[in-house]
């Protein structure tokens, strides 16, 4: 085996129950806020069209929708609320011109002409932080909070209470750097009616749909309201210096895990783990797979041999005929580069067993 030191970019992350929360605790049209909520704060506008494609499929409506991008600019700015309001207007265009439906549900109830906006802000803050707040370092910034965030804004009944915080939590989770706001807010939402099987159910929707950093920060955030153990902490890779690829459907039955492919062209791919991730027993007959790792931390094992680990600069050149398996680690995810060589004429692969648990944590 040798050795070539090649690139990697890692981080530290926490990521918290290595098993897909059950969704059904949210139902489609919550699901749907999720993806728009975190998108936004993102400023994937692709992501998030696709999102409002879906949601508005699953029942959402176009009040419904514009509200929660409306609301976001208390949290994420108005700049990307805007260019999601944007975005918004353009699956409407979208699905006029195809003939699809869109719900355009009911708008907010109109205010009372001696609506105190002060007084019921007040009142609502309370109920979200569980007691009177004030702040006192910033009197300005405390009216803003109250009389128009918690005023203005929460009191428009086209979303309710528990919808809004089910948006701010999600938007503030596509975040770095604000994990303070989104232990406040995950508490807060218990305040406003989002039940804690809900709050769980989150973190499989955004790792799924928009990104496993965001579902990371909301897990931590989680363990650290219920009075938990911290998730365990990951190794993850730079994106930027490897691509991730696309969802690799085309090769699902064969690995315990998601996996991701990018085609590097020249018949090289790059193939992305995630933690645990791994594929099946397989054989490539009258072909040499060549695999080179170049991010995280994973495995290769032939079989009846000791597992080797992966790292970055580690390069395997594997017989033709040889059993073998290859992922990441419990706690890293991991990239490889493959291709093949010395290939023959009839040369396949043959895929067989799924590495069991049982092997995979023996290692």
């Amino acid at each position: 085996m040798r050795l070539r030191i090649i690139s990697t970019a890692v981080a530290c992350l926490w990521l918290g129950g290595l098993l897909a929360h059950n969704n059904m605790e949210l139902n489609e049209k919550q699901q749907a806020l999720v993806v728009i909520a975190a998108s936004e704060a993102k400023g994937d506008i692709d992501g998030l069209k696709t999102a409002l494609h879906e949601g508005l499929e699953s029942g959402l409506t176009v009040s419904e929708a514009r509200e929660a991008l409306s609301q976001l600019y208390a949290y994420t700015g108005f700049p990307r609320s805007l260019n999601a309001l944007g975005a918004l207007q353009q699956v409407l265009t979208e699905r006029q011109h195809e003939g699809r439906k869109a719900e355009p549900g009911r708008e907010a109830s109109p205010m009372a002409a001696d609506y105190d906006a002060l007084q019921q802000g007040t009142k609502v803050q309370t109920q979200l932080t569980g007691k009177p707040f004030t702040y006192t370092f910033a009197p300005q910034t405390d009216y803003y909070l109250k009389a128009h965030l918690f005023g203005d804004i929460f009191a428009r009944d086209n979303l309710t209470f528990a919808q809004r915080e089910l948006v701010t939590v999600s938007a503030i989770a596509a975040l770095p750097g604000c994990e303070p706001q989104l232990q406040a807010h995950v508490a807060g939402a218990r305040n406003m009616g989002v039940t804690d099987a809900q709050l769980r159910a989150i973190p499989a929707v955004l790792r799924s749909r928009v990104g496993n950093d965001e579902a990371c920060r909301l897990e931590r955030a989680l363990a650290q309201v219920f009075h938990e153990a911290l998730p365990e902490a990951v190794q993850t890779v730079d994106f930027a210096v490897w691509p991730k690829g696309q969802p690799n459907t085309a090769f699902a039955a064969y690995f315990t895990g998601n996996s991701y492919l990018a085609d590097m062209g020249d018949g090289v791919f790059n193939v992305t783990f995630e933690p645990r991730c791994r594929n099946n027993w397989h054989v490539h007959h009258k072909q040499v797979q060549v695999l080179i790792c170049v991010a995280g931390r994973g495995w290769y094992q032939q079989w009846g041999q000791k597992a080797v680990p992966l790292t970055p600069g580690t390069v395997v050149a594997i017989p033709a005929g040889v059993k073998h398996w290859h992922g990441a680690a419990s706690d890293s995810w991991m990239q490889h580069l493959t291709y093949h060589k010395d290939v023959q004429e009839g040369a396949s692969n043959e895929w067989l067993e799924p590495v069991s648990d049982e092997q995979y944590n023996n290692l």
